[in-house]
């Protein structure tokens, strides 16, 4: 899972819209009006605000402009200061630092396609839509949210009429979602982003599916709880050391510490950038990247917030 990071990259907020209640895109370029690298659906960029705060966005605008990135912000209430940096401070004119475009949740040729959104994990669809739009892919779309004002992009994706199921659990109550499956036939690829809950339930939902047929995006890692409750050691093969990581400090941090450097951005296990391969023992994935034959494998982790199952874990260091 290869990854592109310009952190060095300095690009100026050329837009800002509010396209929902709580939601505003963020259209960057720059300033010298270059070409910016391309990128695919399901990409996102990491973006590092004024405020030396750094986030990932998933890319939402035309894939085809070469010369702008787009990205839509949830304001989280709970959150830790980066929503309500770009919602209330960030300005057009503003210089921001861009890392990426990475890929975490890409998009495989098929026939059909079934596209599940909850809330502002509409972003990454929105460019899949298109891309079946331009293959001439059979597809449709659920949409779900708390209220129709909380669904960014709704007025753009009802012009594609029936193909677009939306749901307000506000006002029409929650949707059956094994029913809505109910019709998928196996020439057809799931896509999903939203919040836990709704990907919780689709994972237990289709568990019976063949592996590949679902693919979904977390905004958040997955796995709170570590699998032990006891230091491990961690052997770095290349640099021959041997670290004991207490329970209460990340891999990432423990390398950090011992001068070895590891590039990270989101230190939430949800941007990939960590990746290391793993030579032996047995890792405790905690992160929202790796897909189900990734983990069993064993093979590589992400060191952010991933931890060991077994008393030693030997990393390609």
């Amino acid at each position: 899972m290869g990854c592109q990071t310009n952190l060095d990259n300095t690009l100026h907020v050329v837009d800002k819209a509010t396209v929902a209640t709580d939601v505003v895109t963020v259209t960057l370029a720059r300033p010298d009006g270059r070409r910016l690298p391309d990128w695919a659906p399901g990409a996102h960029v990491d973006l590092v605000l004024p405020n030396g705060l750094t986030r990932q966005y998933s890319l939402c605008g035309n894939r085809w402009d070469a010369h702008t990135y787009r990205v839509a912000v949830r304001r989280e209430a709970a959150g830790r200061g980066g929503s309500a940096y770009v919602h209330d401070t960030l300005r057009v004119g503003d210089a921001v630092g861009v890392g990426g475009p990475r890929n975490n949740f890409p998009m495989s040729p098929s026939e059909r396609y079934v596209f599940i959104a909850g809330g502002i994990g509409i972003t990454p669809i929105i460019p899949m839509i298109a891309q079946a739009e331009i293959v001439g892919a059979d597809w449709r779309l659920l949409y779900l949210g708390r209220t129709c004002e909380k669904m960014p992009f709704l007025d753009m994706l009802e012009a594609h009429g029936d193909r677009v199921t939306a749901v307000a659990s506000g006002t029409h109550g929650r949707i059956d979602l094994a029913e809505h499956l109910g019709a998928v036939d196996d020439s057809t690829k799931v896509y999903a982003c939203g919040p836990l809950t709704l990907l919780d339930e689709l994972t237990a939902t289709t568990a019976d599916w063949p592996v590949g047929k679902l693919r979904i995006e977390r905004f958040s890692s997955i796995d709170p709880a570590p699998a032990r409750t006891t230091p491990f050691e961690l052997e770095l093969a290349r640099s021959q050391k041997i670290l004991t990581i207490p329970c209460d400090v990340t891999i990432v941090d423990a390398l950090s510490s011992a001068g070895v450097g590891v590039l990270t951005s989101c230190r939430e296990g949800v941007c990939g950038t960590c990746e290391t391969s793993v030579l032996a023992g047995e890792p405790d994935h905690r992160d929202a990247v790796l897909e189900p034959h990734e983990r069993e494998a064993g093979d590589c982790m992400l060191v952010c917030v991933s931890r060991s199952r077994s008393d030693r874990l030997t990393l390609d260091l």
